[in-house]
């Protein structure tokens, strides 16, 4: 009599993976109008990378949204551009600078930054294409409004966050039910922390803009970050340029994103650095971040990621 085959342990990655492909996939059950948020950020390339899986071998089932702030670093703009070309999917471009000259987004100086207007040009995109749901690579370890995130985050009919009003979520049961002009925010990465989007990158081969490890770039040390040197943040009087080597944790407007110090040229020693981070990525690296929780929370409640 032959002995009984070990049973399969599924990996703490392949856990994550399948509850993720498996949100994805009930989106698309219980929704009709989806888009997926995909900046070229590491976050939303990962999301990308579930989502083919999800529906492999046929194409998404929906096309790929960005909200551009015309503030965006060129190395991310290019990887976006050529990984929805690579898969063949559907890339939808919507730009904060179309919001400003349409008068419903209003900056208090030329230069601000344009973080918290994409809010505006993001739900002006949802009319627009009459989205009610929109995938996107939020994780509750980044801050703590978004550690109140459920994984289908219910939005009103202005496209507003009401943290007391969201469904619960027990035992992986999703409601998706909304009324006419409401939408949901979709969040297959919810439990995920920044080492495991690392790991998983490592494990899937995932690629990714080249910003994302070491090279050399112009920065000034201001509040404790390294603040890039460019003609949208130029250095204040008294600050002097080095050039240090440096990657990103994560990528945002040019205006408000900053790199670290870092040598890391490959995944794992981004791996090794990242294990021993005492700050979140956002927490190190965003200059508009480094706002009080309820000051996220305000702006996640008028249309935020």
């Amino acid at each position: 009599m032959s002995a009984l085959a070990k049973p399969h342990r599924l990996s703490h990655l392949d856990v994550l993976e399948s509850e993720a492909i498996h949100i994805i996939r009930e989106a698309a059950g219980e929704r009709t109008n989806l888009g997926l948020l995909f900046s070229g950020g590491k976050d939303s390339a990962v999301v990308l990378h579930l989502a083919t899986k999800a529906f492999w071998p046929e194409k998404l089932p929906f096309p790929l949204l960005h909200v551009d702030t015309g503030h965006n670093f060129p190395e991310v703009l290019e990887f976006r551009d050529a990984t929805a070309r690579r898969l063949g999917e559907r890339l939808i471009v919507r730009e904060v600078e179309g919001s400003i000259l349409r008068g419903t987004v209003k900056l208090a100086r030329a230069e601000a930054s344009r973080n918290a207007a994409q809010s505006v040009t993001l739900l002006e995109a949802i009319e627009e294409f009459g989205f009610d749901a929109l995938i996107g690579g939020a994780r509750r370890d980044e801050e703590k409004a978004r550690a109140k995130e459920r994984i289908f985050s219910h939005r009103d009919e202005f496209g507003a966050w009401n943290p007391k009003a969201q469904r619960p979520e027990l035992w992986s049961l999703y409601n998706a039910r909304i009324n006419a002009g409401e939408h949901m925010r979709v969040f297959p990465l919810s439990n995920w922390t920044e080492r495991d989007v690392w790991a998983y990158i490592a494990r899937e081969g995932i690629a990714l803009p080249s910003i994302y490890f070491t090279h050399k770039r112009d920065v000034v040390r201001r509040d404790g970050l390294l603040v890039p040197a460019t003609a949208l943040t130029p250095p204040r009087v008294g600050e002097t340029v080095e050039s240090v080597s440096v990657r990103f944790r994560t990528v945002g407007d040019i205006t408000g994103t900053c790199p670290v110090e870092s040598t890391a040229a490959t995944v794992d020693e981004i791996l090794a650095e990242t294990e021993i981070a005492e700050l979140s990525e956002r927490g190190a690296t965003r200059m508009d971040d480094r706002t009080s929780e309820a000051a996220m929370e305000r702006r996640k409640r008028e249309g935020y990621f």
